[in-house]
This record gives C-alpha cells, sequence and structure tokens, in this order.
C-alpha cells in the first residue's frame, strides 16, 4: 500500500538515513560481498524483529539469493526465493514502462492533458485537468490528492479483508480535497495519478490494463510468477506471508484499493528480471528511456522519474522502486551502471499504523542489507 507519501517514497529515504550508520563494507571480493549481504539479511530476523526476509543479489552476471526466517510464522514453512508477496508501489514502473510505450507508439503524448483522455475524470475543488499532462502525473508533478487513509481503509480493519473499491471510487474519494499544488509547480508523491494513468492505458488501448502490462512486459519477458489481482484478497501458490507490528497475519488483503499503483504481486527473481531490463533500455525507445530517466528532485533527499525513484547512498545514487504495503515492505534498486542489483523484501509493514501517521510501521531498518549488496 502506498497512500501516504511516507508509505513509498518517504519511508524509503527515512530508512536508508537510518541505515547510513550501518558498519561499512569496503572494498572485498565478490564472494565476500555475498557473505556480507547473506549476514545482513539474516540479521533482519535474528535481531531486526522481522520473521521473514529474501533477497536477490547480483553482481554483473553472477546472482545469489538469500534467505532468512520463516514464510507463515502459523506452519513454520521456511521462507524461499521463489515465494511471491505484494510488491505494492513497485507496480508503478511496470505503469509507467506501458505509458512510455504508447508515446513511443505515438498513440499518446506525454503532453496531452488529463482531459484530453479522461473527460470528466478529474474534477474537483481546484482541479484543473486541463492543465495536467500525463507527464506531471508520471513524475508526481500534477499535484493530484490522495484520499484520506484512514477513511479508506477502514473496511479492511473492520472484518471486511475481501472489500472492493472500483478505481473510479478512490479516485472521487481522493479529488474532494484540493489539489497539493497548481500542476507542474511542485513535486509530491500521487498515487492517486497512478490510478488515472491506469485508465489513460486502458483508454488510448481499449484493453484492459492488466491485459496490456501482461502482454506488454511479463509475458515477453518470462515473469511467469508476476501477476496483477485487482479484487481477489489472496495469494496464490508458494508464498510469503506479511505481518504487521503485533504478528497479526495481512496476507488476505484485496488489492482493489491500490490497483495500477500497487497491486501486483511478484518474485525477487521476476522484479529483478524487470528492473535490470528496464534500467538497462530494452524495454523503451530511446526518446522514452531518456524520459524515464529525466529526475525531479524531491524533498526528501531524493528524486522521481517517470515510475521509478532514486536516492543516495554513500557509495552515490541507486535507481528502483520501493513497495510498502500490508505486511510486506520491498526494495528493488541497482547501482547507477547496472552491475549490481538487489532485491530485498521483508515480512512486516504495519499499514493501521502508518494509517495513524505512528513514528514506527516496521520493527527495525532493513535497508543495511541494501547497502552491503550496493556499497560493499
Amino acid at each position: 500500500m502506498s497512500w501516504r507519501r511516507g508509505v513509498s517514497r518517504g519511508i524509503a529515504v527515512g530508512l536508508v538515513v537510518a541505515a547510513l550508520g550501518a558498519a561499512t563494507i569496503g572494498s572485498a571480493s565478490a564472494a565476500r560481498r555475498g557473505d556480507d549481504v547473506d549476514t545482513a539479511v539474516t540479521k533482519l530476523v535474528t535481531e531486526g524483529g522481522f520473521p521473514g526476509a529474501v533477497a536477490y543479489y547480483r553482481e554483473d552476471d553472477r546472482v545469489r539469493r538469500y534467505t532468512a526466517g520463516v514464510a507463515d510464522t502459523a506452519t513454520g514453512e521456511p521462507a524461499m526465493a521463489w515465494q511471491r508477496f505484494r510488491i505494492a508501489s513497485n507496480t508503478k514502473a511496470f505503469v509507467a514502462t506501458v505509458v512510455l510505450q504508447l508515446a513511443g507508439e505515438q498513440r499518446l503524448s506525454l503532453d496531452d492533458s488529463v482531459e484530453r483522455w479522461l473527460p470528466g475524470v478529474v474534477r474537483g475543488p481546484g482541479y484543473e485537468a486541463s492543465r495536467i499532462t500525463v507527464r506531471q502525473l508520471l513524475n508526481h508533478t500534477g499535484g493530484v490528492h490522495d484520499p484520506d487513509q484512514v477513511s479508506l481503509l477502514y473496511p479492511y480493519f473492520h472484518g471486511h479483508r475481501d472489500f472492493v473499491y472500483t478505481p473510479d471510487e478512490v479516485i472521487r474519494r481522493s479529488l474532494v480535497t484540493p489539489p497539493s499544488f497548481a500542476p507542474g509547480a511542485g513535486v509530491s508523491y500521487s498515487n492517486t495519478g497512478y490510478l488515472l494513468l491506469g485508465k489513460v492505458i486502458e483508454r488510448v488501448t481499449g484493453h484492459d490494463v492488466v491485459r496490456e502490462i501482461r502482454q506488454r512486459l511479463l509475458m515477453p519477458l518470462g515473469l511467469w510468477h508476476t501477476a496483477f489481482p485487482t479484487t481477489s484478497p489472496y495469494l496464490t501458490g508458494p508464498h510469503l506471508h506479511g505481518y504487521d507490528l503485533k504478528g497479526e497475519d495481512l496476507t488476505t488483503f484485496s488489492p482493489s484499493y491500490d490497483w495500477t499503483a500497487g497491486a501486483m504481486v511478484s518474485t525477487v527473481d521476476d522484479l529483478a528480471t524487470f528492473h535490470r531490463a528496464l534500467l538497462a533500455g530494452r524495454l523503451l525507445r530511446p526518446a522514452e528511456q531518456a524520459t524515464l530517466r529525466q529526475l525531479v528532485p524531491n524533498d526528501e533527499g531524493g528524486a522521481y522519474g517517470a515510475g521509478i525513484e532514486t536516492f543516495d547512498l554513500p557509495c552515490g545514487t541507486v535507481w528502483g522502486n520501493t513497495g510498502a504495503g500490508p505486511g510486506f515492505y520491498s526494495v528493488s534498486m541497482s547501482s547507477a551502471d547496472g552491475r549490481r542489483q538487489v532485491v530485498l523484501v521483508v515480512t512486516v509493514y504495519d499499514l493501521a499504523a502508518d494509517a495513524a501517521h505512528a513514528p514506527k510501521v516496521v520493527p527495525s531498518s532493513p535497508l543495511p542489507a541494501v547497502q552491503a549488496a550496493l556499497c560493499g
């Protein structure tokens, strides 16, 4: 889930800051770096308070996978690298890629207004849909507000984990609050903006957005363990379980509220394959690849591209996405040169605590493992 800025972007930066005091890995052999990643992942469970942690680590073409803890606290099933989890805002990179592909095919322009493709949809106090562009939705500069998180999540935490929202309803609830700023006059993480992009994809193509993502990305890349559920609250096949800070299992949770802002499910290997192809330029034409990497600085110490984000570690800027949803927090990041890559998932994210703006939503920072992989 990613309905407050702190959930997707701010929490990532805050955890990075917390991680900067972690032990410096220093120069080491690839084998030693792998050992350091293994140690860091294990500590997330033995010392960090997470029931389970799974990581994919690549240096050049050498790949290692690390697991610690359990996939299910009720059964004691061990965490495994092939188990699925909810990738939350990592979904945005898939959605943005389809939008950029459509721009490369000249089926839309990134400077088209939202009103051009979704006439009458963006209506609310202070909104001027004719001034909000597709490009601004992609890089979070459109000013589109998100809904109140407490009221949005109320059904899920009061006995209705299978509650289904339509994207139109979430958008409507978002627009009752005036925009964060005039289009292009600021930057603020907007999940509602990505719901609008999902609807733009459907309007341009005439097809369901799930079909477009499957045919354009999942099938060509062989991402057979990645899926885009829209209403079902269940994770199917081998999967990790996700928890809140009190240990309540949040795995059963309808993703309908998040749709194209964060409903997808994947594995560490599939997510790594997608991000490697995207950042290497294998999914987009050169002009759209340049757009993907055009950065807009935010006030959290990082920057947003088109569906991706960056933040700075001691060893330099890293590129990719973060995702926080009910029970899961994940990081999928690569070094600027693409030589190193890590995808990490830990199995606690307290969505209710986040909705209440509580200072703690995970038991400890998962970022030392990311730093071990990318800065070793």
